[in-house]
């Protein structure tokens, strides 16, 4: 009964019940627990799920989309610090950010606005792609996208894709550096996340570009990084091959003759 498909919708604990009822098996829920974790039987509830896309959005250039979302920080007293912060899809740098001390969509605002101040490469004007937050979908931001400042696509609601890029920026950003302090007022995370944006715009090479950092991929100013890189581990490769070929050893014809 426990490994049959007609029963695959019926809890463990009920179908012990049920059995009984049905004059099958009399034992109790907890003796079907035990033998279940004894023989190693697997209810047959295999989950049918829709598909997911494995790559995510992806544009030609700068300023195409942008990333905007929201995330809390809760400081060591209680408190609540609330961080906005915008991401260009292509180049992944951050374009703006604002810390604060409550919640306000006019933060929002602000920080779309000031990205917009250097968004001079794009044609049109970015999309920016939002969850469906007040903080996103409100009279001000509305105010944005009728003036044809920004466009806005809302993530799992006018789009299947989710607002992961910035997601997983607010994951770097406070298990690799904010976690790793004592966040004790909010001018401390306006400090820490200056120290960290800078770092990450402009000196930490990203995976995904070949050892360019994000600036360099908005600016257009790395082209040359990948292949100098490649042409440094290719001279390093050569000299340990050479160094490694004309290493002799010394110390064991001296032990041997002292042997």
């Amino acid at each position: 009964m426990i490994t049959a498909p007609e029963y695959r919708h019926v809890p463990t604990g009920t179908l012990a019940v049920l059995a009984q009822r049905l004059n099958t098996v009399s034992a109790s829920p907890s003796t079907w627990y035990r033998l279940v974790r004894t023989y190693g039987w697997r209810r047959p509830r295999i989950r049918i799920n829709p598909a997911k896309p494995t790559i995510g959005l992806r544009t030609a250039g700068p300023n195409e989309m942008w990333h905007v979302d929201t995330t809390v920080i809760r400081l060591i007293d209680g408190t609540r610090a609330y961080l906005h912060a915008v991401i260009d899809n292509f180049s992944r740098p951050i374009l703006a950010w604002r810390v604060a001390d409550t919640f306000a969509p006019g933060n929002t605002v602000a920080v779309l606005l000031e990205a917009s101040r250097g968004a001079t490469r794009a044609t049109n004007a970015p999309v920016v792609l939002a969850d469906a937050g007040v903080e996103n979908v409100n009279a001000q931001v509305d105010a944005l996208i009728e003036a044809g400042v920004l466009r806005r696509l809302l993530a799992f609601t006018e789009l299947k894709f989710s607002n992961s890029m910035i997601e997983a920026w607010w994951r770097s950003l406070k298990h690799q550096w904010l976690f790793l302090h004592s966040l004790d007022r909010v001018a401390t995370i306006r400090r820490l996340v200056a120290f960290y944006v800078h770092e990450y715009n402009s000196v930490l090479p990203h995976s995904a570009f070949r050892g360019q950092t994000p600036d360099e991929m908005y600016s257009a100013t790395g082209d040359a990084v990948p292949a100098d890189l490649t042409s440094r581990m290719a001279a390093a490769r050569r000299a340990r091959v050479e160094a490694n070929r004309s290493a002799s050893c010394k110390t064991c014809p001296t032990l041997t003759a002292a042997a």
